[in-house]
Order: structure tokens, then C-alpha cells, then sequence
């Protein structure tokens, strides 16, 4: 007689936090599970394990409610008879950063620790795709097994397959052909589950090629199946085919470790098909202003308060505890079904809030340690700080003194502050008096006055003192018994400042990590100059123009003009779906306007503004030029007030396209003009984009994910002409009933009004033709070089530039303290080239994600294609 196949039957829940409800509404049914849990694992040997979802926040959202529990809890983990993590939180992979996904793991695997060990098992069982440098973030992690759903392709045709990275890291997978929960409901008769196993194995025996079955007992927010071990026992005693046995994942794949043969399947790169199970590839559109709220916060930790902090900072001045508190609210938001904004209304509201508080402590963390590097440079004046990694030129904006009455050499005026302006108006001097009280603690005010508007006499004046009084203690009581006097006599409040001028300027040659003290200089690169005809701008290296006819634009390069095309949607926010018979507007309502903002010499704008729909769309594009850059920023301000539509902007290619090259995390990912779809999905070519995207001969970069198609495809070639960007998909379905593009629900049918965007929207990118550093333009482009006055001691000045630390070979990811002080820096290389990364006069240990010691190196390390390094520095 063979064997019994196993059925390996793993009871778990899948716990989303937030999703058609509220956190607090699902935390209370997550208490009741875990209530009647932990008692039932104490009484019941039988129920020897239970998957707490692959995610420690669920029993910190416990913990918090039942404090006494932690222990109960550390101890069945410590048994074996819970497994939590690896994940804090069980993330979206493409609508997050990279660095969010390494933290994201880092801190579930430590809080892990704290109750008994995070299991080494890559639980994916639920997320929309999988980025393609998932199994090297697992290998760096110490976790050479994953367990995945969607996205798997038509090619990978055993549930054991071997997944492998860009850079050749590889994990064990398994694939769950019918999901999480095949198993979900336990039958309380053993007969039945036999016959549940019998027929899942005929109808996926290819699949499992005669080896074992991952019987998943558990779903969405199911509560745990108390009959479960007994039925398990019976089904043994009946059947001779099969033995089950209740385990966990890690046990699973132990029991299973020559599952893996020469002839199992190997799939390299990311995971993004719909063939077997619906990828939902809509929620990358579905609100921008979300995807906007994450890049904004993660930009603000990443790429300026963590580096500001950990080089212009002494160590023992890290602000970890404030850091760690704006890294939570942004992992807790990189779960699915929240940074997703595929849920309701009040839990997409809550998202935007945490990201909200983790951007606002972000940049005030930079905004400090920027201020403190400027006054350590010890040199009179501004000083310009670089947070980017590489040298880099820019604009910045300065205030300074105007004692002489104009702009200084190499700068565009902005704004001309006199010497004495009008604060007010106000119907009486009582009003008026109370406004010169508060003047006293606006410190430029030298002097205020109030006059009688109908005769041009002063009520009352003060000036500064040497001392700082603004009004002296005799004006006080002046002032006082003026404030009482209410009646009807109009003044208006006049105040001196000394004059003073806002000025743009260009920063030459910053260094990465660094800085240079600013002083007066000639422009050194051509200035942007206005067209003849009013509606183009150039600056020596590209020429814009404007056409008010059509609301359209275009760039030197392009073969045609870069235009808004909005089509319906019946979709949800899950998939986008046009309606029966949907015709593409592309076309305004009638000739829109182009004005020129400004006229250079270091930045000119060009407006172009127009309505669609009879109005209910109303886009104002600012195309903006700067000296000595070779790209177009773009700001596209929406007021839409338009329902169940997508629009999106067409964007012609310098030459025609067969593939594109999109950014995610740490790397970049190649993709054709076709997607696989499946019997419930139809396979719809828009990706992901998570900062930048190059096709035919354009690069796009942009501020938030967003979704990209190349579309206008003709040819034997069959080549794309046109990058059609979606900057705004709005729906009022959280999901829709069968359509078009799906067959089958995502979620409940629940009626929202946050996805149709009901408001002014601003989305800001830019567009470079020819070949470009794509990792610079976002840089250029979003992360701006930053100012803040100097300081030098008097008689005493420090060097005129300098750097912090210079990194060169590869992208930075992460620059930050460890919990030691260590200094800590992440590098990736997005090639197929390996190369060296130099460092120089540091040297130190390449550690893996968790920080372990992996080898040491001396101001250089070699980095393979593809591959992530962390580096802690001496």
C-alpha cells in the first residue's frame, strides 16, 4: 500500500485592520477571536497550532486591550503552538518604498523576539502582485521559504516553485491555488472534509504533482473552528489515502524539503499575473492623494530627516524615539487594504492622517538638523545643504537685506519686502491698537503707526527700542486706553521693517551629503527667456511651447503635444472598467488659456488651463523651466468635479516603444505591452510606476506612485507610441458587482464617496527626452536643495563647502543611526552591471537587513547586479 499524501491543515485568520471597517470595529472582533483562542490552545492538545497572520501588529492591537494576555501569548509562541510574523504589518509591495518594506519586516521580526520569535516563513498570502526583489529582501533576512497567491503566472505550473531575484536570490515558494482560505470552514463531519480534500486534489493534482496539500483553515476575520482537532482525528481514522496533521508553515516547509525537484519551475522577477487568481491591479489609481500622502511622508523620513539627523547631528542627539513613532504610522498604513485605499471611507480618512503626522515629524526633524549643519559650517550667510547623494546644482530661494535697492548678481526677484507696508485696515482706532499690541512679538517690525484715514494723521506711533520694546511701558498705557476706544473712525496700521528682497538664486556644484556657503555670482549657465510668441519658454537646453487652442503642450523632441484624455469608468476601487460604448474625450470644452507666470532669468512658467466635460473638469498645467536644467517640471492642478471617470495624460514617445522600464523597489523592473489575465480578470497592460518610468526615448518622473500604459500600439512590430499617465481615477464603488474586466466581487458591494475625489487635486511631475539619470531627476525634481542661515563666530570662518560623507557606485536607500549610534547606509545597485561602491575614508561591516556582520570592508565594496547592501560605518 503508498503512503498517505499529507494534508497539512494550518488553521489562521486573515486579519486586515482596516478595511470595509474601521481599525476600532475589526480590533473588537479581533479580541473576541483571540479571547476564545488562547484558552482553547491550553485545553485542546489537539489544536496544536494557529497562524496569527503572519503580522505582529495584530498582537500589539490585542496586547494593548489585554496587557495580561502578552504573557500567555510569549508563552504558546515559545511552544510552537502560535506563529506570528515575519511582518509588523502585511504590506502592499508596490504602492510602498523599499525602505518601507525593509522596516516594515525589521520591525516585526523584532517585536517577534519579544514574544517568543517571529516565524521565517515569508507569509505573502494576500498582497496585490509581488515586487520582483521580494526573495532578496527574504534572503536578507534569514527566510528561504515564502508562501504566495496572487500574481503567479500561467508558467509556474506546480504549487513548488522556485522564486528567484534580479540578483539571483532565491526562495522556495508555494503557491496556494485557490488562496488562503481553501480549507477556510472546517466541517464538523470528518467524511466531508475528506471529500473537500478529494476534490481539491483532482481538480489541482497537476498542480500538486502528487505530493502534499496546504489545507489553509481560515479567511478573512474567521474565527478560529473549536470542532477542528477532533474532526482532523477522525478524518485519519477513516481515510487511508490521506493523513493529516495540523501544523504550521514553518513545520510545513521543514516536513517538506525535498519538495523542490530539477524539474520544478523557476520564475525570475515580479510576480504580476492575473492567470489564477485576480491581481486587482486598479488599486495603483485609485486615489492619488493617497499615493501622494505615502511618497510625501516616505520622502520626508528617508531622504531628509533620517540623513540630515545621522550626519549633522552627533550621535547622542539621534531623535529615535520621534523617528520610530513616524516609521510606525507609516507601516501600519503600508498594510493592503490601507495603503490600498480599497476600504472605507473613514479608514482611507485615518491613512491620510498618519501619514500626515509622520510627514510633519519628518520634516521638522529636517528642518533642525538642517539649521544646526548650516550654523556648524561656521561661514556668514546662507548655506545650501544637499540631502541627496550626489553633487547637484539647483535653485533656492533666499531672503536678503535690500540696503542698496536691487537684486544682487545671478538672482530672479521674487518678491520686494518696503520699508514701511500697510498692515490693515479697520473701522475703528480700538481694532487698529489691539493689531499694534501683537506687533510686539513680531521681532522685523522696527516701528508702527496708526493713521486717521481721513486725514492722514498718526493716532499713534512707536518704535523699536534698542532694547527690543516695541512699545515702551508709557505707550502700553497709551496703547491700552486706544484699544477701548470703539468708535466709528476708519485707520489703517502702518509698520517699518528694514527692506529686505526674496530672491531665487543657483547653487552651483553642492556637494552630496553637503554643503556650500552662498555668495553673489554671475548666472554660469544660459537663462530661461519667453518665446516671441507668448507661449514658450527655452533655456539653451529645451524648448517648451504652449497652444491655447487645445490645452496642449510639447517639448522639443516630441513628435506630437502632450495632451489630457478622460474616459468613464464603472469600475471600483479595485479594477478600472470603461462603460458599454465609452468614448475617450480628448478634446476641451472649448480654447483654453495660456499665460506666462514668469519670465525668467533662473525659472519661467507657462500656464495652460482649460475645462472638459462641460465644465466639470477644470485643469490648470504649469510647465516650468530652470536654467541649466535639461527637463520640464509639470504641476497639474485638477478641480474635478466629475464622477466615475479616469484622466489621464497622453504623452507622445520620442521614438515608438515595445517595452518599458519602470522603477520599484530597488530595482527596475522591464515590462512588455501586455499583461496576463486569467478567466475572472482581464489582463490590462497599466503598471505601476513607483517614481519613474522610461519608454521610447522619454523618461517620466513623478511625486507618488502612479500608474502608467503604453498605448497607440501599430505596427508588425507592434509598437507603442504614446505613455498614457493616469493622474486620476475616481469611483464610488469600494467594489463592483461582475464587469467587464471581472468577473467575481473583490469585497463588499459598499457604496463610498471618498474614491470620486470630489475636489482640487495637484499632481506634480516632470518629463525629460533623450537619455537621462533617471534616480537624479527624481531627486532634481523632488527633493530640493535646502537653506538656512549661517553663523560664524566672530573673527572665525569655516571652509566655503564640504560634505558629511560621500557615497559613490551606487543608490542610497537609507542613511541612518542604529540603536548602537553605529552609522548605517543602504545602498542598491539597479543594473544588470555589477559595480563599485566606494565610500571613501570609511570603512566598517557589511550587515545583512537584520544587522548581522556578514564581511568587513575598507572605503570599498564590490556590488553585484542587482544586489542590496547595508554598510555600518566606523
Amino acid at each position: 500500500m503508498a503512503e498517505p499524501r499529507t494534508v497539512a491543515v494550518v488553521p489562521h485568520t486573515h486579519w486586515d485592520r482596516e478595511w470595509y471597517l474601521p481599525y476600532q470595529s475589526f480590533r473588537l472582533k479581533l479580541v473576541d477571536l483571540l479571547d476564545g483562542l488562547l484558552p482553547h490552545l491550553d485545553a485542546d492538545p489537539g489544536y496544536s497550532h494557529f497562524l496569527l497572520d503572519g503580522q505582529l501588529a495584530v498582537v500589539d492591537d490585542y496586547v494593548a486591550v489585554r496587557p495580561d494576555a502578552e504573557a500567555t501569548i510569549r508563552r504558546l509562541v515559545t511552544a510552537g503552538r502560535i506563529s506570528v510574523g515575519p511582518w509588523y504589518t502585511l504590506p502592499d509591495e508596490f504602492l510602498v518604498s523599499g525602505e518601507t518594506l525593509v522596516r516594515d519586516l525589521q520591525l516585526g521580526i523584532a517585536k517577534g523576539a519579544a514574544v517568543g520569535g517571529a516565524t521565517a516563513v515569508g507569509y505573502l498570502p494576500d498582497m496585490f502582485g509581488h515586487v520582483a526583489q521580494m526573495p532578496q529582501l527574504l534572503t536578507q533576512f534569514g527566510i528561504g521559504d515564502a508562501v504566495v497567491w496572487r500574481g503567479v503566472p500561467s508558467a509556474v505550473d506546480r504549487t513548488a516553485f522556485r522564486w528567484v531575484a534580479p540578483d539571483g536570490s532565491e526562495v522556495r515558494t508555494e503557491y496556494l491555488p485557490l488562496g488562503y482560505g481553501n480549507g477556510a470552514r472546517m466541517p464538523r463531519d470528518a467524511g466531508a472534509l475528506v471529500d473537500q480534500v478529494h476534490e481539491f486534489a483532482d481538480r489541482f493534482g497537476g498542480l500538486l504533482d502528487g505530493g502534499s496539500v496546504l489545507w489553509m483553515n481560515g479567511t478573512d476575520h474567521l474565527l478560529p473552528q473549536a470542532w477542528l482537532s477532533a474532526v482532523v482525528a477522525e478524518a485519519n481514522d477513516k481515510s487511508d489515502e490521506w493523513r493529516f496533521t495540523v501544523m504550521g508553515l514553518a513545520e510545513y516547509f521543514a516536513d517538506h524539503a525535498g519538495a523542490l525537484t530539477d524539474s520544478s519551475p523557476t520564475w525570475t522577477g515580479e510576480l504580476r499575473s492575473g492567470a489564477s487568481a485576480n491581481l486587482l491591479m486598479g488599486v495603483a489609481s485609485n486615489r492619488t492623494d493617497v499615493r501622494q500622502a505615502a511618497a510625501r511622508a516616505e520622502r520626508a523620513l528617508e531622504g531628509r530627516a533620517e540623513p540630515a539627523a545621522a550626519l549633522f547631528l552627533p550621535p547622542e542627539l539621534w531623535p529615535g524615539a520621534l523617528l520610530d513613532e513616524a516609521w510606525l504610522a507609516v507601516i501600519r498604513n503600508a498594510a493592503h487594504d490601507s495603503v490600498c485605499a480599497c476600504s472605507d471611507d473613514e479608514v482611507v480618512d485615518a491613512v491620510l492622517h498618519r501619514y500626515a503626522e509622520a510627514r510633519q515629524i519628518g520634516e521638522g526633524l529636517a528642518e533642525r538638523a538642517v539649521a544646526l549643519a548650516a550654523l556648524a559650517a561656521g561661514v556668514d550667510g546662507p548655506v545650501v545643504v544637499n540631502l541627496a547623494p550626489r553633487a547637484r546644482s539647483g535653485l533656492v530661494e533666499l531672503i536678503l537685506d535690500d540696503e542698496a535697492g536691487e537684486a544682487p548678481a545671478g538672482t530672479q526677484t521674487l518678491r520686494v519686502r518696503p520699508t514701511e507696508a500697510g498692515l490693515g485696515d479697520f473701522p475703528s482706532v480700538g481694532m487698529a491698537a489691539g493689531l499694534v499690541a501683537e506687533l510686539e512679538y513680531a521681532s522685523r517690525y522696527t516701528a508702527a503707526r496708526i493713521v486717521d484715514a481721513a486725514t492722514g494723521i498718526d493716532v499713534f506711533s512707536v518704535a523699536r527700542s534698542d532694547g527690543g520694546q516695541l512699545v515702551s511701558p508709557a505707550g502700553r498705557v497709551e496703547l491700552e486706553r486706544l484699544m477701548d476706544d470703539r468708535a466709528p473712525r476708519p485707520c489703517t496700521v502702518m509698520a517699518a521693517q528694514a527692506p529686505g528682497r526674496k530672491v531665487l538664486t543657483r547653487a552651483a556644484d553642492v556637494a552630496g551629503y553637503g554643503w556650500r556657503a552662498w555668495s553673489p555670482a554671475p548666472l554660469d549657465v544660459d537663462p530661461v527667456v519667453v518665446g516671441d510668441d507668448g507661449a514658450s519658454l527655452g533655456n539653451g537646453l529645451l524648448r517648451v511651447s504652449a497652444d491655447a487652442t487645445a490645452a496642449t503642450w510639447t517639448v522639443d523632441g516630441l513628435p506630437g503635444v502632450v495632451r489630457l484624455v478622460d474616459g468613464g469608468d464603472v469600475g471600483d476601487t479595485y479594477n478600472w472598467c470603461p462603460p458599454d460604448g465609452d468614448v475617450e474625450i480628448d478634446q476641451p470644452d472649448g480654447p483654453g488659456t495660456v499665460r506666462v507666470l514668469e519670465s525668467g532669468p533662473l525659472r519661467g512658467r507657462l500656464e495652460v488651463a482649460g475645462t472638459w466635460r462641460d465644465g466639470a473638469i477644470r485643469a490648470t498645467t504649469v510647465l516650468e523651466l530652470r536654467a541649466g536644467e535639461a527637463f520640464v517640471r509639470v504641476t497639474t492642478t485638477i478641480d474635478n468635479r466629475a464622477r466615475d471617470h479616469r484622466l489621464r495624460v497622453h504623452i507622445p514617445l520620442a521614438e515608438a516603444a515595445s517595452h518599458s522600464d519602470a522603477e520599484c523597489a530597488f530595482a527596475v523592473v522591464r515590462r512588455g505591452l501586455e499583461a496576463e489575465g486569467g478567466p475572472t480578470e482581464l489582463g490590462l497592460p497599466t503598471f505601476p510606476s513607483r517614481r519613474f518610468v522610461r519608454a521610447g526615448g522619454i523618461t517620466v518622473a513623478h511625486e507618488g506612485l502612479l500608474e502608467y500604459e503604453l498605448v497607440d500600439i501599430a505596427g508588425e512590430c507592434a509598437s507603442a507610441a504614446t505613455m498614457a499617465v493616469t493622474l486620476l481615477r475616481c469611483t464610488g464603488l469600494l467594489s463592483q458587482r461582475p464587469m467587464a474586466t471581472r468577473a467575481l466581487p473583490a469585497g463588499p458591494i459598499q457604496a463610498l464617496e471618498g474614491p470620486q475625489l470630489q475636489k482640487v487635486l495637484t499632481v506634480r511631475w516632470a518629463l525629460a527626452v533623450g537619455e537621462v539619470d533617471p534616480y537624479a531627476l527624481v531627486d532634481d525634481a523632488f527633493l530640493p536643495l535646502e537653506v538656512a542661515p549661517g553663523g560664524a563666530p566672530v573673527g572665525q570662518t569655516g571652509p566655503a563647502a564640504g560634505s558629511a560623507l560621500t557615497v559613490t557606485g551606487a543608490e542610497v536607500s537609507a542613511v541612518r543611526r542604529t540603536p548602537g549610534g553605529s552609522l548605517e547606509v543602504r545602498v542598491f545597485n539597479p543594473t544588470a552591471e555589477a559595480t563599485m561602491v566606494s565610500v571613501p575614508g570609511r570603512s566598517g561591516w557589511v550587515v545583512d537587513l537584520l544587522g548581522r556582520p556578514q564581511q568587513p570592508f575598507d572605503e570599498q565594496i564590490e556590488l553585484g547586479a542587482w544586489k542590496l547592501a547595508t554598510l555600518q560605518l566606523r
